[in-house]
């Protein structure tokens, strides 16, 4: 029921930012609005909802177990050979120890019958009510791990979305400087004051950037179509991403439990539970039940043809109690001892792994920190050095090769800054998830 509130919250909030949106920009989805909409329409999220509903059915189908159960039971026979009994010769004055046989009943038996059975105690019905609860938290578990995976998955698909979409304008940019120092370096060929070859490398840069955009901008459709997959909207709706990558630095969050440890306590949990249910499962049950009907008897050998109902009906309280059943209890009890045991080392494994990983997250978080401010002090320096270079290069002081360089320089500081500002993204997310602090709902 939470799940399914939440949902709906989720929706309407999609469905108010979306025509918001479309007010502004119909064409363009921030990173929220793409996690919004594939809370809803992920299928992967679809499944994980539907096997928490399945979880909660198992549970009350256990309840179920507890409630009487009446059964409607109709028997009809006919015997072409009526039953015999010995009867005692002694009932009609014969020899002690002797026997005449006779046979007794009509050929038509009718039953009619309403069975009635309530389990007063039974520890396996217990034990799967116990059990199944706890599979139903289990499920609930798995639901926000799915959501967290598909948080974590679109956040990275956008930014690698977003890091396309910089370098596809940064060619553009360098796209037009590159076109102003054809121009230039044309003009100064027909006034003899260039060579050939010098338009010719102008030309070739030129070239390898068209290049380079076709191919980058083909990447980035691919990402988009992926996007678009992932957030379960149509593959021809017209999308478009942030372009401005929003960076900002955050403080150190707080350790909290991970959804992989309470997945795997809560399995601990469960198989305690099938452990005690194995172990209750050698003690007695108790049962109510009892029948009411009627039985009907029949003849239709003629002058005596007849059918006669008369009521039959009873109670009775059933204990029953497990004996020896060829030590396969004891057997599969043992087998969910080892299971146990690996659980318990399974948790172990995953905290000492997510351990180890955060603080390689952490790592890589601070030296990307420190790289997006390096850099951005690079990409500072080389288009100051960039455009003393061309206006160098005007005034006779600078040779095209300086010129080129700079450019290079340029374009390589630009590149550097987008990866490292993805990557500290990327660290950043990355630790959110290893420290619990990850949710889809934030």
């Amino acid at each position: 029921m939470s799940v399914n509130i939440h949902i709906s919250k989720i929706l309407l909030s999609l469905v108010v930012s979306i025509i918001w949106t479309s007010r502004i920009n119909a064409q363009t989805w921030t990173l929220q609005q793409c996690i919004d909409s594939a809370q809803v329409n992920n299928k992967n999220l679809q499944i994980s909802r539907n096997t928490v509903l399945l979880g909660q059915q198992k549970h009350n189908e256990a309840i179920a177990n507890l409630i009487p159960k009446i059964n409607a039971v109709a028997d009809y026979r006919y015997y072409t050979d009526l039953p015999y009994q010995l009867i005692p010769m002694t009932m009609f004055g014969g020899p002690e120890g002797q026997f005449k046989e006779n046979q007794f009943g009509v050929p038509h038996n009718i039953n009619m019958n309403l069975q009635f059975t309530m389990p007063l105690y039974n520890s396996q019905i217990l034990g799967a009510m116990r059990t199944n609860k706890i599979g139903s938290e289990l499920s609930d578990l798995q639901y926000q791990k799915t959501e967290e995976q598909v948080f974590f998955d679109v956040s990275n698909i956008y930014y690698n979305a977003q890091i396309l979409q910089q370098q596809i304008l940064f060619i553009d940019s360098n796209l037009v400087n590159t076109k102003k120092l054809l121009q230039n370096m044309q003009l100064l060929k027909e006034q003899l004051m260039a060579k050939a070859t010098d338009v010719s490398k102008i030309q070739l840069q030129l070239e390898q950037l068209s290049t380079q955009k076709e191919l980058l901008t083909a990447k980035y459709d691919q990402i988009l179509s992926l996007l678009k997959f992932s957030v379960g909207i149509s593959q021809n709706q017209i999308f478009q991403i942030e372009t401005n990558i929003q960076y900002e630095k955050t403080d150190e969050y707080s350790n909290s439990e991970t959804i992989e440890s309470q997945i795997v306590k809560t399995q601990n949990k469960l198989l305690m539970s099938e452990l005690s249910t194995l172990k209750y499962s050698r003690l007695p049950s108790l049962s109510l039940y009892g029948t009411y009907g009627q039985t009907g008897f029949g003849y239709t050998e003629k002058p005596n043809d007849f059918l006669k109902f008369f009521p039959v009906g009873f109670v009775g309280v059933q204990f029953s109690y497990p004996l020896f059943n060829g030590t396969v209890t004891q057997k599969k009890i043992n087998q969910k001892k080892i299971e146990i045991q690996n659980s318990e080392l399974q948790l172990d494994l995953i905290t000492e792994q997510n351990n180890m990983l955060t603080e390689n997250a952490k790592r890589q978080k601070a030296t990307a920190q420190r790289t997006v401010e390096t850099t951005l002090l690079q990409i500072k320096l080389a288009q100051t050095v960039y455009e003393q270079t061309i206006l160098q290069q005007k005034e006779g002081t600078a040779t095209l090769t300086d010129v080129l360089l700079a450019d290079n320089a340029l374009r390589e500081a630009q590149q550097t800054y987008l990866s490292v500002v993805i990557d500290y993204l990327k660290a950043d997310l990355e630790l959110k998830k290893l420290t619990g602090n990850l949710s889809i709902k934030n």
